[in-house]
């Protein structure tokens, strides 16, 4: 009884999507999926468990985001372990949620049913050439872009909004370098 009341705490606590607070960083105020799936690649994040450890360096990283039933989305994150002399490409796979009354700026993921996790883009280009994602914890942070790489001015432009955020950039990962 004591492990089935747990697992349901568990799974409740997974469910829960984060409502902004008044010191919650803000989304931008709209995101129109059609033009915000398909691919994106990574230029700089935040160090993750999942990209970042002792025998895990993700470089090549891209996300792909495209249209599934029932109003979700399928995501397909893809980096190169630099760690490995054989540079495999490591995939994973999951779905995500746009959480109600959002204008589409929060949506939840996830990779391993039933944990969720948030996903709220934060800057936006109006061209849809980079986003600023990341999680209102302010611990999770990637910067796309449609290209490999962004030209420095654009990179500054979306950074000055994740610092206006709150969000600590001193040990930012920069693609490439």
């Amino acid at each position: 009884m004591r492990a089935l009341l747990l697992a349901a705490l568990l799974g409740l606590t997974a469910c829960a999507a984060t409502q902004p607070g008044p010191e919650t960083p803000r989304t931008v105020e709209r995101v129109d999926l059609s033009r915000y799936l398909g691919l994106w690649h990574e230029v700089a994040r935040l160090p993750q468990r999942f990209q970042d450890s002792s025998s895990l360096r993700c470089e090549e990283v891209t996300a792909e985001y495209a249209p599934l039933s029932e109003g979700r989305i399928s995501v397909r994150n893809s980096c190169v372990n630099a760690l490995d002399p054989a540079r495999p490409r490591r995939v994973a796979t999951g779905q995500a949620y746009v959480v109600e009354g959002s204008n589409n700026a929060r949506l939840r993921v996830s990779f391993f049913w039933p944990f969720y996790g948030d996903y709220w883009v934060f800057g936006l280009d109006p061209e849809y050439r980079w986003a600023l994602v990341g999680s209102p914890s302010r611990r999770s942070l990637w910067l796309l872009s449609r290209t490999p790489t962004l030209p420095p001015a654009e990179m500054e432009r979306a950074l000055a909004i994740a610092r206006a955020q709150g969000f600590d950039l001193g040990p930012l990962i920069v693609s490439g370098r």
